[in-house]
């Protein structure tokens, strides 16, 4: 698919087929952004459906600040994904956390395991990132979990593309303090002790 105009993206509420290309070509990419941030398949399959209806919601207000409409999905998808660890954690209980769900086929929840299990290792970094300050740790996950490049990740979190290379300079910094026995996937987040002493 090519990329979708300023325009097109605020029909996705209104034209089937504008919202089924753009469906298609990022929902994949948005149920990764969320396996990484939980680990409970039926979890991940509700959220990337809600993150989808949150997207049709917001279409006709999208507005092209130089960011790409998967990075503007992104950060729906941030509001999302935020919106239910604060719920999560005033919903403890059992009912609460069944209630409601469609039952996953067995296809669709071993699928989702698979890929939970693939994103473990970006899930510990994850977890470890929550040391870092709100602002490092956004655009650190946006730009080195998400793939996503520095402007696109300064336009979702509302900053210059330099206060995100900034910030991320920073968390980078930060990791490399401690450095964690990083997986092949995020070593590049990790400064070679080497490097960083030349």
């Amino acid at each position: 698919m090519t990329a979708l105009t300023a325009a097109e993206v605020r029909t996705l509420g209104c034209d089937p087929d504008v919202l089924e290309a753009f469906y298609r070509a990022h929902v994949r990419d948005i149920e990764r952004f969320v396996a990484r941030r939980v680990s409970d398949p039926q979890v991940v399959a509700d959220l990337t459906a809600d993150i989808f209806v949150a997207i049709i919601g917001a279409a006709e207000r999208y507005q092209d600040a130089g960011a790409s409409p998967l990075a503007w999905a992104y950060g729906v998808a941030r509001h999302v994904v935020a919106g239910h660890h604060r719920s999560a954690a005033r919903e403890r209980t059992a009912v609460s956390r069944h209630g409601g769900r469609a039952v996953l086929d067995p296809d669709s929840y071993t699928r989702l395991e698979e890929r939970i299990d693939a994103e473990r290792a970006a899930r510990d970094l994850h977890e470890r990132l929550t040391a870092l300050p709100s602002g490092e740790r956004a655009v650190l996950e946006l730009v080195a979990l998400d793939g996503v490049g520095l402007a696109d990740a300064g336009a979702v979190l509302g900053i210059s593309p330099v206060a995100a290379r900034v910030r991320v300079h920073r968390a980078r910094r930060k990791l490399g303090e401690s450095p964690p026995a990083p997986s092949p996937r995020t070593q590049h987040l990790v400064p070679d002790p080497v490097e960083a002493t030349s």
